[in-house]
């Protein structure tokens, strides 16, 4: 069985680019035994473009 966790993770309205440095934000999960699953942005803003991604996490449970 497996738990899965979701991150959101924000983005300038004005340049469209992560307010967060992503690749930490994965480094960190990994780092607690976290598993990057898929990242994916759902296109909601202005133009059907997308106004964050959402990180999708999973770990085996024991």
């Amino acid at each position: 069985m497996y738990e899965y966790k979701f991150e959101r993770i924000e983005l300038s309205k004005l340049s469209g680019k992560p307010k967060e440095d992503y690749h930490e934000i994965i480094q960190q999960n990994a780092k607690n035994g976290w598993r990057l699953v898929q990242i994916f942005a759902p296109g909601i803003a202005a133009y059907g473009s997308a106004a964050y991604y959402e990180a999708i996490f999973e770990r085996k449970v024991d």
